[in-house]
């Protein structure tokens, strides 16, 4: 399979994209990812992924290490299980699931109980319902450019050391990109256009649906009511606000990685398909680059894209359950730990018990 594509012709539509407007949505930058690298849609039979499962290499190479991890997520409330169900007197059961934002069957496919609780629920609620209509996630950042790009004067090589931008622009030169036409996108969405393993831009570009565009799929085609927790331009807020440092240095720690990428990937579907929620954020620490160092930089990920957005969640969820007989799916990482979902609506009065 031809998987380049000639870089004067990636350059002239990433200038023309970027004089057009002065934001893309994520869906849309990884489409046109997928449309730059990929020569034809392969079949979603002929899409295989390479990445090896790290908890092995770990096991082999630091035992200790590993059983420090196990340890840790064994202590975090509610770190296993994807389903659970949300009761409380006066409403009918409605369903708590964890998802994984990708286009892998083993993610995909739901498990037995999972697929009935979906069945038998009036109302299915997802992240945002924004993913539905691209152009409007489009319309929405366009509103609001600085959440995705450098507005001003300044540019992303002002961010990076020139090691660092050499490293950002030989990893960009492989997938056929230049440096120069993506120096005004902020640094996350750089990542988010990067750090997805081959077989998911394959799957992306064969026309798979992530789990959650998936479920809202079949939830209006059902006829099922269909509601959000949050906004797109919510989500992206969420994301911007952390400091533009952490934000280079996650760009650089994703280069680092390179093909690697696909054996985090690898390692965090297995775990997921395990329901082993509680071990991805004590796991994330020790394989990726810069490993429990960078400490300050996980709290502050995990106090803006999941804890803070975990209060938001449950305090919208809250009227939907009390109508009762709802399916709220959101990223695995929301459920477990003491400020999760699972722990926070027990505290709203709600009975969550584990359903898988």
């Amino acid at each position: 399979m031809n998987m380049q594509t000639p870089v004067s012709h990636i350059d002239r539509l990433a200038d023309a994209l970027f004089r057009a407007a002065a934001a893309l949505p994520l869906l849309l930058l990884l489409a046109l990812a997928v449309g730059l690298v990929l020569a034809r849609p392969a079949r979603a039979d002929e899409i295989v992924c390479t990445g090896q499962n790290l908890m092995e290499e770990l096991a082999a190479r630091d035992p200790a290490l590993l059983e420090k991890v196990r340890r840790e997520a064994d202590a975090t409330p509610n770190g296993r299980g994807l389903l659970w169900k949300v009761e409380k007197e006066g409403a009918a059961p409605s369903y708590l699931f964890g998802t994984m934002h990708m286009a892998d069957p083993r993610v995909t496919i739901l498990p037995e109980a999972a697929k009935t609780a979906l069945e038998g629920a009036h109302s299915v609620v997802i992240e945002t319902t924004d993913v539905l209509d691209e152009r409007a996630m489009a319309g929405a950042l366009l509103q609001n450019p600085e959440l995705s790009m450098f507005v001003g004067k300044e540019s992303l090589g002002d961010y990076l050391s020139e090691e660092e931008r050499q490293l950002v622009d030989e990893a960009l030169s492989k997938m056929g990109i230049s440096f120069t036409s993506i120096q005004k996108m902020k640094p996350w969405m750089l990542i988010s256009l990067i750090a997805l393993p081959q077989c998911e831009l394959e799957r992306k570009a064969a026309g798979m649906a992530i789990l959650d565009l998936k479920l809202a799929r079949e939830a209006t085609a059902d006829g099922k009511e269909l509601l959000g927790l949050e906004t797109a331009v919510e989500q992206f807020s969420a994301m911007a606000s952390l400091p533009m440092s952490l934000h280079t240095r996650g760009l650089v720690q994703t280069v680092k990685l390179g093909n690697h990428i696909e054996d985090v990937m690898e390692t965090m579907i297995d775990l997921y398909a395990q329901g082993e929620t509680g071990m991805f954020w004590p796991l994330i620490r020790v394989v990726l680059p810069g490993g429990e160092k960078d400490a300050e930089d996980y709290a502050a990920f995990d106090q803006a894209l999941v804890r803070a957005r975990n209060g938001v969640m449950a305090e919208r969820a809250r009227p939907i359950l009390d109508k009762g007989d709802a399916f709220i799916a959101v990223g695995a990482l929301h459920l477990p730990g003491d400020e999760g979902l699972i722990e926070l609506l027990r505290r709203a009065g709600y009975t969550v018990t584990r359903a898988d």
